[in-house]
């Protein structure tokens, strides 16, 4: 061997011929199965190839590929493990056959395990020296081509496959054993990885599209848990910057299964979260809102196809069985995709996704397309209902200090609008999304439970000063907060779930969002939510009446003990002791239990267990608190379009008893029957309108002339009358307001006994400045 390689340094001319040589001697020894001069051709032939570097070298590495062909042509395992096993150089163009023979040797199936592994890890072998010979070689063929990549990734797939089933495999080769980076699986993983790692941005297509080939084609999608392996070696081998290319072929492998079974779908979605969690951070690049569009639409049919029993809704004939539960199931996981990949984005954009899964939350109040017929109406209570829930996914993750970005008004008013829906699921969802909002310091969890709770210390609550912005957005929306808290609590079909979660978020507005202003109205909007149940206009069952009653215990009970007032403290702890003593059931310990003890009496009820306006007013008042304000008791606002005006004024909230008295009276129900509008009404309504103009024209010029030409004491005497006018209607405003209020919540007591009601004195009244002449 010494005197061939210097025979053939010394005459680089003859290389080819002794290439020539070899190459034709080890064919001819190959037919007559003398595997000796096999190996020793093969031996020479690689000792020339390493020593010899010369121009004319070309010639001589198309024989040893012939050999090396050859013996991967042949039937002996040996022989194939022999040609593999040689030192390779770059194949040029003879990339078909060396890739099409070592994948078809990655499928060995051998009768003896043995040789069986040792082909399929000397097929392994041969791929990852075509990967590394030629994938950064700009001057050879493109291994990233489909006819290259269709071949080579499912013969590392189908090796990875072969892991025994309950075999935990590490995400990284460095912690395998030395027995498994001896096994065609590592073998396969490190070259899975090692050909991901080298992929350019415009080459992951071309290899991610065979795993998903692959993954159909076996039926690997519903155990999901090779599919979820092979994501997570592809997702970890990949540079960070190519994650969302990855996950944009999974948005689209989805869309081309969308009438393949619930299974399958669920396992490319669960792949898809997988996927996400290991994304880096806003990773998902230009197309988040496509990601979610994806998700949403395929949230929507798996509703039609559970709804229709159909894959072909327009037909209503499908050629395959749709259960229910896999559908449910499916869209359970689409649910978690969702917060899966909204938490790995940045906060702006978590906004933003949560605005875009709101705004197709179909409305009927605002006069969204909503189908009807039974039907239609299933269809749209199942879509508002997975929407919410995946919009209460993403705000779980969601981390905003200012309340003002994290709910503006657009989305917190299609939101509220949600929680006036008779669906009482829907309602626990709103609940929940608001809770998750505001709860900024996780105390959620400590009022998951409702009680009368003597030392509040034991919570460990985590309380801030509430910040400039949280103020103005209390401002801004606390009446639309507290109007939909109130109509909540009306609602008949309200569980115990409702309560608690009622509950967390009057708590959680005191802890987050409260200053003194806020605090006085909660007591109010409480202390209203008590008259409800109290008067019971609504006919509530005796359960809803005495869970208010409960829950209103214990809230006061609380916000006692976090306002530290001892004379509210104590007015608060003395009714929670009365009514352990008379009215139990009015309690949360007797109510809120599995099975609740309640009292259908409620209508006789004395006084001393209930919470008095009166009272609370009198003994925060002398604290500081606005003692005006509590003694008004809260009506809420009943337009949506009050919302949008400013905090009410003396005057209005004065308007506010007027309104007590006359929102039971026949005529408030009474509707002025529609007008029809017809062409002679229009014309009608122009000509009228016309000659209201000139009435009201004329009318002004007759008083411009009176007051210029009349004499002095004809325009006193007029004017004088028109005072008096408006003497008289604020002596009917006074009269209302020193009336004694209609419900126990603004009766003032004597030794909370018998009421006694009595008139202010109007000297002592307040009166707003536009008030006094």
């Amino acid at each position: 061997m010494e005197k061939l390689t210097f025979y053939a340094l010394s005459a680089p001319e003859k290389l080819d011929r002794i290439g020539a040589y070899l190459s034709e001697r080890l064919i001819r020894d190959v037919s007559r199965h003398r595997y000796g001069y096999v190996c020793i051709a093969m031996e020479a032939l690689d000792q020339l190839l390493m020593a010899c570097h010369c121009q004319s070298i070309n010639l001589f590495v198309e024989s040893f590929l012939k050999m090396v062909a050859k013996l991967l042509e042949s039937e002996k395992p040996n022989l194939q493990i022999l040609g593999t096993n040689s030192d390779t150089p770059s194949y040029h163009r003879s990339y078909d056959f060396f890739v099409s023979r070592f994948s078809e040797m990655c499928h060995s199936s051998h009768d003896d395990l043995d040789i069986r592994t040792k082909i399929r890890m000397s097929g392994i072998k041969g791929l990852q020296g075509v990967v590394r010979k030629t994938v950064n070689d700009e001057l050879q063929a493109n291994i990233w081509d489909p006819q290259h990549m269709d071949k080579i990734v499912p013969s590392l797939l189908f090796n990875l496959q072969q892991v025994e089933e309950g075999e935990s495999r590490s995400p990284s080769p460095l912690q395998a054993t030395e027995k498994e980076k001896e096994s065609p699986t590592e073998l396969a993983e490190r070259c899975l990885r090692e050909l991901l790692g080298r992929a350019a941005y415009g080459n992951i297509k071309n290899a991610i599209k065979p795993v998903l080939i692959h993954l159909d084609n076996h039926s690997l999608w519903e155990p999901k848990i090779f599919a979820t392996c092979c994501f997570r070696i592809i997702m970890y081998s990949i540079q960070p910057q190519h994650s969302h290319l990855v996950i944009q072929q999974l948005l689209g492998h989805l869309d081309a299964n969308s009438k393949s079974a619930a299974t399958v779908r669920a396992g490319i979605v669960e792949v898809l979260s997988e996927a996400a969690v290991i994304a880096a951070s806003g990773s998902v690049g230009p197309t988040v809102l496509e990601v979610f569009n994806t998700l949403l639409r395929q949230l929507r049919l798996s509703i039609d196809y559970a709804l229709t029993g159909s894959y072909d809704c327009a037909a209503g004939v499908s050629t395959k069985t749709i259960k229910e539960h896999e559908e449910r199931m499916f869209q359970e996981a689409v649910i978690k995709t969702i917060g899966s990949f909204a938490s790995t984005l940045p906060t702006y954009q978590q906004s933003e996704v949560m605005v875009f899964i709101m705004n197709k939350v179909p409305l009927p109040s605002l006069q969204q397309s909503i189908e009807a017929g039974k039907a239609g109406e299933n269809r749209n209570r199942l879509t508002q209902i997975m929407l919410l829930k995946s919009l209460l996914q993403v705000s779980v993750g969601f981390q905003c200090s200012n309340m003002l970005t994290a709910l503006p008004s657009a989305f917190l008013d299609r939101l509220l609008s949600s929680a006036l829906m008779e669906d009482a699921e829907i309602r626990l969802f709103v609940l929940e999304i608001l809770i998750s909002f505001i709860d900024r310091h996780g105390n959620r969890q400590k009022f998951s439970t409702i009680s009368t709770i003597s030392d509040i210390s034991v919570l460990k609550l985590k309380v801030d000063k509430c910040s400039r912005q949280d103020t103005v957005f209390m401002k801004k929306h606390g009446q639309q907060l507290y109007r939909h808290i109130y109509l909540i609590c009306k609602e008949e079909s309200n569980l115990q779930a409702h309560y608690e979660a009622l509950y967390s978020m009057l708590m959680l507005i005191s802890i987050e969002l409260a200053n003194e202003e806020v605090v006085v109205d909660l007591i109010r909007l409480v202390l209203a939510v008590q008259e409800i149940a109290q008067i019971n206009e609504d006919n509530l069952t005796a359960y809803n009446r005495c869970a208010l009653f409960a829950l209103g215990a214990a809230y006061l009970n609380l916000i006692s003990q976090l306002i530290t007032v001892p004379t509210f403290c104590q007015h608060i702890h003395e009714v929670i002791q009365m009514r352990q003593k008379e009215a139990p059931y009015l309690l949360p310990e007797d109510v809120f239990v599995e099975r609740p003890r309640l009292s259908k009496s409620l209508d006789h009820l004395g006084p001393e267990v209930f919470f008095w306006q009166s009272k609370i007013s009198e003994v925060l008042g002398g604290s500081g608190y606005n003692s005006d304000r509590l003694s008004t008791p809260y009506i809420p606002q009943l337009t949506d379009e009050d919302r949008l005006s400013k905090r009410k004024s003396i005057g209005e909230t004065i308007s506010l008893q007027v309104e007590v008295e006359s929102r039971n009276s026949p005529e408030r129900e009474q509707r002025a029957p529609a007008e029809e509008i017809t062409y002679e009404t229009l014309k009608k309504a122009i000509v009228d309108s016309v000659a209201v103009e000139e009435q009201e024209r004329e009318r002004r010029r007759q008083v411009v002339e009176k007051f210029q030409k009349a004499p002095f004491e004809e325009i006193a005497a007029h004017c004088g009358a028109r005072a008096t006018l408006l003497q008289s209607k604020l002596n009917q405003i006074f009269e209302i307001t020193i009336r004694p209020p209609p419900s126990p919540s603004g009766t003032i007591t004597a030794a909370y006994g018998q009421p006694q009601n009595h008139s202010i004195p109007v000297y002592e009244m307040k009166f707003p400045d536009l008030c006094v002449y």
